[in-house]
C-alpha cells in the first residue's frame, strides 16, 4: 500500500526517540559497512537538530563506532547556520561534543562548513570546493552521496530548504546560502539536486510536534514549495522515514 506515493514499507515506525536512535545506528552501520565493501569509502551528510542527538550519542559507544572503518569515512554537512563552531547554535559542534571527539575518524575525513566567515559566498564556495574534491567530480556533475541523514520540520522543511525558498530546487549549485529574517540564523545548506542524487535517504522525525506535519505531508499532494520535503517525491524509491510513535499519531 502507498500513502501519497510513499509505501508503507518504507514507513518504519518505532516506539521512541531512544528506539530510533537505535534503528538510526543500524543502518548507519549497515550502510557504512556495504559501502566500503562494496566502493571503498563510505560518504555520508548529516543534519543538525535535535532529533539525531541520541544518534549521535550511540555513535560515541565503543561498542558501536568498532564495527566501522573510519578510516574510509568522510562525513559531511547538509546544513549550517553561520555560527562559529563554538556556538551552541552549530550543527558541527553539535556533532563533535556529541560523537565526533570519540570515534577513530582522521580529522581530514570530517568536512564542515566555515559557517562563521562573514562573506557567506566565500563559505559556499569553499564548501562546493571541497565536496568536489573529495568526489572527484567536475563542474556540472552532482555527488553521489551514499546516504544523506535528514530531519524534517515542523513546517516541512529539510536541511536549510525552507518553505517558499524556489531557488534552491532546480539548481546547478551544489550549496547554496539562506538568508533569513526576523533575528534567524543565515545557513548554509546542501541543495536538493545533491539531495536527491544520493544513493539513500533517511529522514528521521520525532515527537509530537512533528505528527500534525507528517500527516500534512503524506496525505497532500506534492508541493515542494510549501513543503520542501516534497522534493523528495521523484526519488522516493530512495527515501526510508524512522518516525517515532508519537510522532506518527495522526497517520
Amino acid at each position: 500500500m502507498e500513502v501519497n506515493g510513499v509505501e508503507k514499507s518504507k514507513i518504519v515506525t518505532v516506539s521512541d526517540s531512544a528506539e530510533l536512535a537505535d534503528l538510526t545506528v543500524k543502518y548507519f552501520v549497515n550502510y557504512a559497512r556495504r559501502a566500503i565493501e562494496q566502493r571503498g569509502v563510505f560518504r555520508v551528510a548529516i543534519s543538525g537538530g535535535s532529533t539525531p542527538v541520541r544518534f549521535f550519542e550511540r555513535l560515541s559507544n565503543p561498542s558501536v563506532y568498532s564495527k566501522i572503518d573510519w578510516d574510509n569515512v568522510h562525513i559531511f554537512w547538509v546544513d549550517e547556520r553561520c555560527v562559529p563552531p563554538s556556538s551552541e547554535a552549530s550543527n558541527f559542534g553539535l556533532a563533535t561534543h556529541t560523537f565526533l571527539l570519540d570515534i577513530p575518524i582522521p580529522a581530514e575525513n570530517i568536512h564542515r562548513v566555515t559557517g562563521e566567515l562573514q562573506n557567506y559566498a566565500d563559505a559556499v564556495d569553499e564548501y562546493e570546493q571541497i565536496i568536489r574534491a573529495v568526489f572527484k567530480i567536475a563542474k556540472g556533475q552532482v555527488p553521489e552521496f551514499d546516504v544523506v541523514i535528514l530531519g524534517m520540520g515542523s513546517d516541512g522543511h529539510i536541511g536549510s530548504i525552507l518553505p517558499n525558498t524556489y531557488a534552491l530546487f532546480d539548481t546547478d549549485d551544489l550549496v547554496s546560502a539562506v538568508y533569513r529574517m526576523n533575528g534567524d540564523y543565515n545557513r548554509i545548506t546542501l541543495t536538493v539536486p545533491v539531495m536527491k542524487e544520493a544513493r539513500r535517504i533517511l529522514i528521521l522525525v520525532s515527537g509530537e510536534n512533528k505528527a500534525q506535519i507528517m500527516s500534512d505531508v503524506l496525505r497532500t499532494q506534492p508541493d515542494p514549495v510549501r513543503y520542501p520535503v516534497h522534493a523528495l517525491w521523484p526519488v522516493l524509491h530512495k527515501v526510508r522515514w524512522l518516525i517515532d510513535r508519537p510522532a506518527a499519531a495522526k497517520l
